[in-house]
C-alpha cells in the first residue's frame, strides 16, 4: 500500500471517489493506490470525500440536558456553531485531514453547484488552513465525466475564493435546516406524544410546505360538491353551404347566473338561447387568421427530466435522479445531472459533431431523427449569459456499449438525447383561425388550429402533449368579416364540474417546480418564479422520499395522497409553516447571500427573532388524533 508523501504536492480533493477516479485518470502516470487517494506519476495526489464528511452536531453536544426532549429548553440556539466528523465516513475524513496538512497547493474539485462547494469548504475550514494558503485554493469546475472535458475543466481552474459567497449561503441554508427543523420537529413531537402519538412528527422548511400542498388537495377532492352547468353551440351555415361550430360567450348580464370560471349553472338559460338562436342570420362580426410558431423544447435540468419521465414511464423522482447518477458516474454518458439551467453555453457549439456521433452510436433508435436534423440550427438554448456553475443535462461525447444500460438507463439516456436533438430541427408552425359571429345580439366564437409545418415535434409523435393542440380546420373556403350566415341549428351541452385530481409524482414535482401558481401575494410569486420553487434540484426527490418514509405521503396506484397523520400535523400547525410563503422569502435572502447583496448574521438574525415567535405560536395549539 502506497504510503502518503511527506513532500509538497498539488491535493485535488473531489466531491466522491468517482469525480476523483475522473480526475486521476487525466493526470500523469504512473498511478499509485492509496488507502483514500491516487499518488499520480508526478507526485501530486487526487483524494475524495464520499458526500459531507462532517454534519451539524446534534444538540446534546451543545449540552447533555438536550438529550432529553423538553419544551422547556426551546429553542435550541448554539452561540457557537459545532461540525463533527460522521461516523460512517471517519476513516476518509482522518486521510483527507493528514492530505490537506501536508499540501502546498489545494484544488477544490466539489460537484458545481452550492453543496458542492460547501461540502468541501467545511472540511478546509475545519482544518483551521492559514488564511494565505486558503485564499491560494483553486476550483475546478467538472459536469462531463469524460477525459476530455475533465482535462479542460482542469486547465480552467477559478480561485476558489470566488465562491465564498456561495458557500456562505449554503452554510446559512444548512444552519436554518437544522435550527427550523429541530426545534420545530422537536415541539410537534411533544405536543403529539401528550395525545398519544408514539411517532416522531418532523417539520421542515420544505417538506412541511410539500405536505400542506398533497393534505390541502386532498380535502378539496373530499369536500367537492360537483355541479352541472351548461354550453351551447350554434350551427352555422356559410354562404358556401359549409358549416362550424361557435361556442356562446356569456354576457355580464348572465354573470348572476355563472359560477367564478364563467360557466353557466343556469339549464333553463341555456335553452332559452338555443330557442332564440335556431333560424336566425348570423353575422361574421371578425375573423382571425394568425400564423404561429412553436420553439422546440429546451434541454432537460433535473426536475424537467423526473417530471418527463414520471409522465411517460411512471418513475419516481427518486428513481430518476438514481438513474441520472449511475448514466453521469458510471456509464459517462450525460453530464451533471443535478442541474437547474436548461441553458447551455456557447463553447459547447464546437462538440455538436461530437454529441451527434455518440447519439448515433449509442441510441440506434434515433438514427432517422439524427439523419433529418440540421445541425446549422441555433435556438436560444446555446446563451452563456444564462449557464452559470452549471448547464442543462445533454449526452456526453462518449461513445458506448449502451445493451449494458439497464431498462431505466437505456429510456433516460434515449430521452436526454431527443431532447438534445429537438435543438436542431425547426419551429412547429401552425394557424390559429378564430371566427366571431353574432346571432341576435349573443356573441358566439369558433377556434381551430391547424398545423402547417411539424417542425420538431416530428420527434415526439406519441409521446408529447403539445402546447398548441391541432384540430381540423374550421372551414375549407374561409368566411370574411362581414358577411352573413345562417344559425340552422342550436346544441345544447350538459357538463359536471370535476374535482382537481390528486397529485402524481409528475404533478407534485410540476407543483414544486411552479409553486408560484398556488401562491396569492404578488411579491412571494415573484421570488418563487425567480428561486424555481420549492426545494432544489438536488434535494426535491429526497424530500417526498422522506414524506413517505414518515408515513406522512401513501401511494395509492398512481396517485400520492396525504394519511391521517400526515393531515392532523397539517391541521394543527400554524398556516405560515404550512404554505411556500417563508420558504421563498429564506430562498430569496439565500441568493442575495450567494450575490453578496445581504449578510449572513442578518439573515440569521431574522430567522432566530422567526423561530421565537412560531414556538410561541405552537405552544397554542393542541395534537389531536
Amino acid at each position: 500500500m502506497s504510503q502518503i508523501s511527506t513532500n509538497g504536492y498539488k491535493l485535488f480533493i473531489a466531491e466522491k471517489p468517482s469525480l476523483a477516479r475522473a480526475v486521476a485518470d487525466v493526470l500523469p502516470k504512473p498511478h499509485q493506490k492509496g488507502d483514500g487517494f491516487i499518488r499520480v506519476g508526478n507526485g501530486d495526489i487526487v483524494s475524495w470525500c464520499i458526500g459531507h464528511l462532517l454534519e451539524q452536531a446534534p444538540p446534546d453536544s451543545y449540552n447533555e440536558r438536550y438529550k432529553k426532549w423538553q419544551i422547556s429548553d426551546l429553542p435550541i440556539i448554539p452561540q457557537s456553531w459545532v461540525l463533527l466528523p460522521k461516523n460512517s465516513t471517519q476513516k476518509q475524513f482522518n486521510v483527507l485531514v493528514g492530505l490537506i496538512g501536508k499540501a502546498t497547493e489545494i484544488v477544490h474539485v466539489g460537484d458545481p453547484d452550492r453543496e458542492g462547494q460547501l461540502l468541501i469548504d467545511e472540511v478546509l475550514n475545519y482544518c483551521k488552513i492559514p488564511n494565505d494558503k486558503l485564499r491560494l485554493v483553486k476550483r475546478c469546475l467538472i459536469s462531463d465525466l469524460n477525459a476530455s472535458a475533465v482535462e479542460k475543466s482542469l486547465n480552467n481552474l477559478r480561485d476558489n475564493y470566488d465562491f465564498v459567497p456561495l458557500s456562505t449561503s449554503a452554510l446559512a441554508r444548512a444552519r436554518a435546516d437544522w435550527l427550523y427543523g429541530i426545534n420545530m420537529s422537536r415541539l410537534c413531537t411533544i405536543k403529539g406524544q401528550n395525545r398519544g402519538y408514539k411517532g416522531v412528527l418532523s417539520i421542515g422548511r420544505v417538506q412541511t410546505p410539500i405536505l400542506g400542498l398533497v393534505v390541502r388537495r386532498d380535502l378539496d377532492i373530499e369536500n367537492f360538491v360537483s355541479k352541472p352547468f351548461y354550453e351551447v353551440f350554434a350551427i352555422i351555415q356559410t354562404k358556401h353551404q359549409e358549416t362550424f361550430k361557435a361556442k356562446w360567450q356569456p354576457s355580464e348580464a348572465c354573470a348572476p347566473y355563472q359560477d367564478e370560471e364563467g360557466r353557466l349553472l343556469v339549464k333553463a338559460l341555456a335553452e332559452n338561447v338555443c330557442e332564440r338562436i335556431k333560424n336566425q342570420p348570423a353575422l361574421i362580426e371578425n375573423v382571425s387568421n394568425k400564423k404561429k410558431e412553436l420553439a422546440p423544447p429546451m434541454p432537460f435540468n433535473l426536475s424537467s427530466l423526473q417530471i418527463e419521465m414520471a409522465k411517460k414511464h411512471g418513475l419516481s423522482a427518486q428513481d430518476v435522479l438514481d438513474t441520472c447518477q449511475s448514466l453521469y458516474e458510471k456509464h459517462k454518458l450525460i453530464t451533471y445531472p443535478r442541474s437547474d439551467s436548461r441553458f447551455l453555453p456557447e463553447e459547447h457549439l464546437q462538440q455538436i459533431d461530437g454529441v451527434i456521433a455518440a447519439i448515433s452510436n449509442n441510441c440506434t433508435s434515433l438514427q432517422d431523427a439524427i439523419l433529418n436534423a440540421d445541425l446549422k440550427i441555433r435556438t436560444k438554448v446555446w446563451n452563456d449569459k444564462k449557464v452559470e456553475a452549471h448547464h442543462a443535462i445533454i449526452p456526453t461525447l462518449r461513445k458506448a456499449d449502451t445493451t449494458r444500460l439497464n431498462h431505466n438507463e437505456f429510456a433516460v439516456y434515449t430521452m436526454v438525447a431527443t431532447q438534445y436533438l429537438a435543438q436542431f430541427y425547426p419551429n412547429y408552425r401552425y394557424a390559429e383561425l378564430q371566427i366571431d359571429v353574432d346571432i341576435v345580439g349573443g356573441k358566439f366564437i369558433a377556434k381551430a388550429n391547424q398545423m402547417l409545418a411539424e417542425g420538431w415535434k416530428v420527434l415526439f409523435k406519441n409521446t408529447q402533449n403539445v402546447n398548441a393542440e391541432e384540430s381540423e380546420p374550421l372551414l375549407t373556403k374561409l368566411v370574411k368579416k362581414g358577411e352573413q350566415a345562417l344559425c340552422i341549428d342550436a346544441e345544447l351541452i350538459s357538463k359536471e364540474t370535476s374535482p382537481p385530481k390528486p397529485f402524481s409524482d409528475a404533478t407534485l414535482l410540476s407543483a414544486m417546480t411552479g409553486i408560484a401558481r398556488f401562491v396569492n401575494d404578488p411579491e412571494i410569486k415573484k421570488i418563487l418564479r425567480e428561486t424555481d420553487g420549492l426545494g432544489t434540484e438536488a434535494t426535491r426527490a429526497g424530500i417526498i422520499e422522506l414524506l413517505f418514509k414518515r408515513e406522512f405521503l401513501t401511494r395509492q396506484g398512481k396517485t400520492i395522497r396525504s394519511t391521517e397523520i400526515g393531515r392532523q400535523l397539517i391541521n394543527m400547525l400554524p398556516t405560515v409553516m404550512t404554505v411556500p410563503d417563508m420558504t421563498a422569502h429564506w430562498e430569496s435572502q439565500l441568493d442575495a447571500i450567494s450575490q453578496k447583496s445581504f449578510s449572513y448574521h442578518q439573515f440569521m438574525g431574522e430567522l432566530t427573532q422567526s423561530i421565537y415567535q412560531l414556538i410561541d405560536s405552537l405552544n397554542h395549539v393542541r395534537f389531536s388524533r
